[in-house]
């Protein structure tokens, strides 16, 4: 009986101080100047690329097992690569309008992982919570890391973001329609 009683007694202990005591991960943070996300949006007559730059991000991580992740981008840094002088300055004028992302009430966006589940060597599938115009929807994606890199390609459905200037139009306008998904390839280096 007192083997029980100590037994019992060890065990709460231990367990409280278990508890008390939760084995934490550990955060990664992105460097920011180092990683890349590029964008590419599609319309009937071609598409357009660019680039848009991390405020901040981490991933996390128990042990070598990708746990978590939260990032912030700015949304004032949309820039297209793939156009020079005046179109190029247009369309970044354009991306920033109220059309658009909003940027000047906008200026950033969100993403936070809500699920991370491994799916082979250094891959994982996740599920988070995307915000932009301060409309938050989820969005799946692939993540596959290798040492300090980490990779990720998501495609974005804009309109769930009240972003619907160009989606949709019919008749002789079709040729200026826009896709309403876009892709971003998203490189980090931790």
């Amino acid at each position: 009986m007192k083997k029980t009683i100590l037994s019992l007694a060890l065990t709460a202990v231990f367990g409280l101080v278990s508890f008390a005591n939760p084995i934490d991960g550990e955060k990664k943070a992105v460097k920011t100047d180092e990683s890349t996300v590029t964008w590419k949006a599609y319309k009937v007559a071609g598409s357009h690329t660019g680039t848009i730059a991390l405020k901040s991000g981490a991933l996390e991580f128990d042990g070598d097992t990708l746990t978590g992740g939260e990032f912030v981008v700015d949304m004032t840094t949309i820039n297209t690569t793939d156009l020079q002088g005046d179109y190029k300055n247009k369309l970044d004028g354009h991306l920033s309008s109220d059309d658009f992302f909003s940027t000047a009430s906008n200026p950033t966006a969100t993403l936070v992982f809500t699920e991370v589940k491994p799916s082979g060597k250094n891959s994982y599938k996740v599920t988070g919570d995307l915000t932009i115009k301060g409309i938050t929807a989820p969005v799946s994606f692939d993540v596959s890391i290798y040492g300090s890199k980490a990779t990720a390609t998501l495609k974005v459905d804009r309109t769930k973001y009240d972003v619907k200037y160009g989606s949709g139009i019919i008749g002789t306008a079709k040729d200026k329609l826009i896709y309403d998904e876009f892709d971003l390839v998203v490189d980090l280096q931790l």
